[in-house]
């Protein structure tokens, strides 16, 4: 039979959408494609391309976390899908909207299957894995602890010592994500920095020698340290396994290993008291450490924590729940909520920032994946405002020096935010080129910007002025750690700066948080 040319295009594409019907349903549920053909594992293949450089081949994580069925059993495939299509919350994962429905559903799956084995990391492993260092000598000869700071630039797997405007060192640490420690205590005050990496190392290293230390793998992916008050042990939270590693400060050997059933939150130490805490946030509890007799107890609370920070008395601890949803402050006492607000996007309360004007205290916080800042009044704990910042940030900051909030909103833009008025200000580094982070000097006088690109910089202005000084290239710098602004300690003396400035003479008037505060500035002032 001889098909006229109207029929035999027909034909074709008849066989076409056959065929097309076969490679792809539709799961009218969730309103996305089901792939029934090819066998091919093209997930596998779109997350070697595209994931694997931050989570792994073998999907363990490095800068990334850890992505397994475990990791991942409260999201659906479908959710899941647009998680990877517009980034995960509190996170700096890029947005996937170039990948199509079917690539996007494809990644999902792959990454929801389970791992080809389970994986545990002990002690012989993690003492195993201590490394140690030949360096020479190469004393940085540091003339004030309180002005200096480490940054971390992510992709030059590098971390610099600064202080002032100048770079005292660098030294290579592969995958190196953030979350610096220095020690605190009397013995060894501000003589070490511990720096973690996504893949579980932690290395060691001496302000006064510029060596390195030894260094130790405590587990396969890690979430943040801690150190204790008394400066004698390391706690490191990892994700996977999920453990909590305390390694002895001197000789970085293990001591004792904690598993986490849950997925931590995070873990800080108090300065106040021989105590760390940390949260779950799949599960409504809080794990409590001794830090000097290492026992271990746990509270249980009305619902998981997502995200928390202890606030600067340590008497408080401010908290989001649901997906983000709610924040709420309990009080460490007896883990009782005093206060609750419901919100939309989730506040990234680990970048929460810190001041005190005309007898008040506040904190300021972004949300992830909203284009606003909110500000809140402490202690008598009440939104304050709302600020808009014209994209969605990551970070705010801010000091006693500068009367101003700095923010990032996700573009080459610096918002400056009135801390009284809330007036706007906008300054652009760099045409082009996106800034994230500022952090500052201990006293204030000089604010270090980073520039999140390949051909990125670490820019430092006059605080005042925000004149440029100097500048460094770097290749994606993020987190820099200023001695004084990055310990939960001074913070009480820098609300106390701002007391002493707006001449609070009358301490008869003043409530216990201001006269703690005044008196710890007048301390340091004596010293």
């Amino acid at each position: 039979m001889i098909l006229s040319h109207k029929g035999l295009w027909m034909k074709i594409i008849v066989v076409f959408l056959l065929v097309a019907a076969n490679m792809f349903g539709v799961d009218g549920a969730a309103g996305h494609m089901v792939e029934v053909l090819p066998k091919v594992d093209i997930g596998k293949k779109l997350y070697d391309t595209h994931c694997a450089v931050c989570h792994h081949p073998d999907r363990i994580g490095l800068d990334g976390p850890p992505l397994h069925k475990k990791s991942l059993r409260s999201y659906k495939v479908g959710v899941l899908s647009d998680k990877i299509k517009n980034g995960f919350p509190q996170t700096l994962m890029p947005k996937y909207e170039f990948l199509n429905p079917y690539e996007l559903l494809q990644i999902a799956r792959y990454i929801k299957k389970p791992l080809d084995q389970n994986i545990i990391w002990d002690k012989k492993d993690i003492d195993g894995s201590l490394t140690t260092f030949k360096d020479r000598p190469n004393p940085l000869n540091i003339q004030d602890i309180e002005q200096v700071l480490p940054v971390v630039e992510r992709e030059g797997d590098k971390v610099w010592v600064m202080e002032g405007e100048k770079i005292l060192s660098k030294f290579h640490l592969d995958h190196v994500h953030g979350g610096i420690k220095y020690t605190m205590n009397k013995e060894n005050y501000g003589e070490f920095i511990f720096v973690p990496t996504r893949d579980g190392w932690v290395q060691k290293y001496s302000l006064k020698t510029g060596k390195r230390e030894p260094k130790i793998r405590a587990c396969i992916n890690l979430r943040n340290l801690s150190i204790s008050k008394d400066g004698k042990n390391l706690l490191t939270t990892c994700l996977l396994p999920k453990q909590l590693v305390i390694s002895d400060i001197k000789s970085m050997k293990t001591k004792k290993i904690v598993p986490l059933d849950g997925k931590v939150s995070a873990l800080y130490e108090f300065y106040s008291k021989d105590r760390a805490m940390w949260t779950y946030r799949d599960k409504p509890l809080i794990g409590m450490l001794d830090t000097k007799t290492l026992d271990i107890s746990y509270i249980k609370i009305e619902e998981p924590i997502e995200d928390f920070f202890i606030e600067p008395f340590e008497e408080f601890i401010i908290a989001t729940s649901r997906g983000g949803k709610s924040m709420k402050v309990l009080e460490l006492k007896d883990f009782k909520v005093v206060f609750e607000e419901s919100m939309e996007g989730m506040p990234h309360l680990f970048s929460a920032t810190y001041w005190y004007n005309d007898g008040q205290f506040y904190f300021a916080t972004p949300h992830i994946r909203k284009p606003y800042v909110t500000v809140w009044q402490m202690f008598d704990w009440k939104l304050v405002k709302q600020i808009n910042t014209g994209g969605d940030g990551f970070f705010v900051k801010t000091h006693p020096y500068t009367p101003y909030l700095w923010a990032d909103n996700g573009t080459d833009e610096l918002v400056l935010i009135d801390k009284q008025t809330y007036k706007k200000t906008i300054l652009t580094p760099r045409k082009g080129k996106q800034y994230i982070h500022t952090e500052y000097s201990g006293d204030g006088k000089l604010a270090y910007l980073s520039l999140y690109e390949a051909d990125g910089e670490i820019v430092v202005l006059d605080t005042k002025t925000q004149k440029e000084l100097v500048t460094y290239k770097a290749n994606i710098p993020v987190g820099k750690y200023n001695f004084v602004n990055k310990n939960r300690r001074f913070y009480p003396r820098l609300f106390g700066q701002t007391i002493y400035e707006q001449n609070t003479k009358n301490t008869k008037k003043l409530n216990d948080y201001e006269k703690r505060s005044l008196k710890a500035y007048k301390d340091s002032i004596k010293k």
